[in-house]
């Protein structure tokens, strides 16, 4: 690559006064040549700590390569990564959700730090994903994120099974429905090998987001992490990186309302996970977007569901990628007028452009249902208000086209506490499991609920309890569930002053979430609370909870 493209980082190679920068960039392979070339920064969640994770690195030696051979000067540095099937149900959960914001300031702080002029992401569970691109949008240098792809289905007696397959066999085994053979073969076959959790949870979300998004190339999210294709998909990253540095072309340049709609819109489309509204939302923040989170419900309206996917369904993102991925999925919203196909993306081609050689072929695949005979009408979550939410919820409704609840409240302090009375049959048909104090700030750290809403669906009673929380779900969880309620229990939010045994309503064709209390009892309730001490008074959570924003306006701490 031609001199002039180095804009940033001449400022720490260039000149006699910078000797002793260049002599520590000679000691890791720089030459006299490199110094003119553009410094790209690979920001990698590799980890051995997951499948997710654990071939990142790997695979980002073919997007390094190329680079080399574009003419640029490619630099890794890590990130990490919290991974939520390990860290859920425990302490460990309190800390995903903050390795989201700890991951944009680990790329905004290193590619700041060494004046990088350019970032390629790689990205594998989910908060890596929205981390990443939130660092690219901080620093706006040409940036391309990529995905490590999708982990295979396990096999289970020839039944397909995955990590959700897992933490519901706790709950049918706590229930007497399967026996502790069967629970541990399943534990045994569910992760075969490398990649995210298969089904449309939050890592294949987030994905496809970001490619309908623009900031990833086309197939990005849909290839499976071990499938020989992925090499073709960090080969044309870096490409796309290069073309991006050639031309400027900075993430803010390009990513507009129009661009958050369309990522909104695909996220429907597929099923997809209610993670999507913190992210998105925080994602709009940081490209200086306008998005709230009333925004959501207009596409939730509008959007039928097309994908048989988990948690709801039946397939996972290898049988999306086997019958023509996400991009066949956003060509169909393209040819009903859905997507703006004028949206500029990392390619420098427009969606439309991108597309243009996409075909849909529906025959002989229930994967990808046509606009005729959706999975479902409407999107898979909606946000909630009412006398429980002033600031919104978020009802997840994949797999049921309506949800109407109302039951007594069963109220706990904290997930393990909700999570023993489930597991010990303490919770009845009919009954809204209330669990507080497990947002952003009150957590800290907004857990995911997916060991209580495994354990419920495990028991079979997925249609008959209902479960709210001023925490979050896993992409794995579906039934009747709220999360992300707003103001929080901490703040002071109603849902502190649920008492057990209250009446409360779930309505989902009103958008309701409702305390049966008068408004008299709530406020003598008020004035007798007193906020919980925090949990932690020192370190990254007790930092992160002095810093944290509502869920409503995506949970950031700038």
């Amino acid at each position: 690559m031609s001199d002039g493209y180095n804009t940033r980082s001449r400022v720490m190679t260039s000149g006699v006064q910078r000797t002793a920068n260049r002599a520590m960039f000679r000691a890791v392979g720089f030459t006299d040549e490199d110094f003119n070339k553009p410094l790209v920064g690979i920001a990698c969640a590799d980890s051995d700590v997951s499948p997710c994770n654990v071939h990142l690195a790997e695979i980002a030696e073919h997007s390094k390569a190329r680079l080399r051979e574009l003419g640029s000067m490619p630099v890794t540095f890590h990130t990490f990564v919290i991974t939520d099937g390990q860290a859920m149900g425990h302490e460990g959960m309190k800390c995903s959700l903050i390795s989201r914001d700890t991951i944009a300031d680990i790329i905004e702080l290193d590619a700041r730090g060494h004046q990088m002029d350019a970032l390629l992401g790689i990205g594998g569970c989910d908060k890596t994903i929205p981390g990443t691109v939130m660092g690219m949008l901080r620093l706006n240098v040409p940036s391309v994120f990529v995905y490590g792809g999708s982990i295979k289905p396990g096999d289970h007696n020839g039944r397909p099974v995955d990590i959700v397959s897992a933490f519901e066999a706790v709950g049918a085994y706590s229930s007497g429905r399967i026996e502790e053979a069967e629970r541990h073969a399943i534990e045994c076959a569910a992760c075969p090998g490398p990649g995210a959790c298969g089904g449309m949870y939050t890592a294949n979300t987030m994905a496809s987001a970001m490619e309908a998004l623009g900031i990833g190339v086309t197939d990005n999210a849909s290839v499976p992490a071990v499938e020989p294709a992925r090499t073709d998909i960090m080969l044309r990253s870096a490409e796309a990186l290069d073309a991006a540095i050639r031309s400027d072309r900075k993430p803010k340049d390009f990513l507009t309302r129009k661009s958050f709609e369309n990522a909104i819109r695909v996220t429907m489309a597929l099923g997809g996970s209610t993670n999507a509204v913190l992210h998105l939302l925080a994602l709009a923040r940081e490209a200086d977007v306008p998005l709230t989170i009333e925004d959501f419900n207009t596409f939730s309206d509008t959007t039928p569901v097309l994908c048989d996917m988990k948690p709801a369904g039946r397939y996972v993102m290898d049988d999306l990628y086997r019958v023509g991925g996400v991009k066949m999925v956003m060509r169909m919203l393209l040819d009903n007028g859905m997507l703006h196909g004028d949206c500029m993306t990392v390619t420098g081609k427009t969606v439309a452009e991108n597309l243009a050689g996409v075909r849909v072929r529906l025959s002989g695949q229930d994967v990808i249902h046509d606009f005729d005979n959706p999975v479902k009408r409407n999107g898979p979550f909606m946000i909630l208000h009412g006398n429980l939410s002033p600031h919104g919820a978020v009802l997840k409704s994949a797999g049921m086209e309506e949800v109407v609840h109302s039951g007594p409240a069963r109220v706990f302090e904290a997930e393990e506490q909700a999570l023993d009375a489930i597991m010990n049959n303490h919770v009845r048909s009919g009954d809204v499991v209330v669990i507080r104090y497990e947002g952003p700030r009150g957590g800290p750290g907004m857990r995911e609920m997916l060991s209580p809403t495994a354990a419920i669906a495990g028991a079979g009673l997925a249609k008959e309890v209902a479960l709210i929380t001023d925490g979050r779900f896993s992409g794995g969880s579906h039934g009747m569930v709220v999360g992300h309620v707003a103001p929080e229990a901490f703040d002071g939010g109603p849902l502190a002053l649920v008492q057990e045994g209250d009446l409360v309503t779930i309505d989902s064709t009103a958008k309701l979430l409702h305390l049966d209390v008068a408004d008299e009892e709530l406020e003598r309730r008020r004035e007798a609370w007193r906020r919980p001490e925090l949990r932690y008074t020192s370190g990254a959570l007790y930092k992160y909870a002095q810093l944290v924003g509502s869920a409503s306006e995506g949970a950031l701490t700038c």
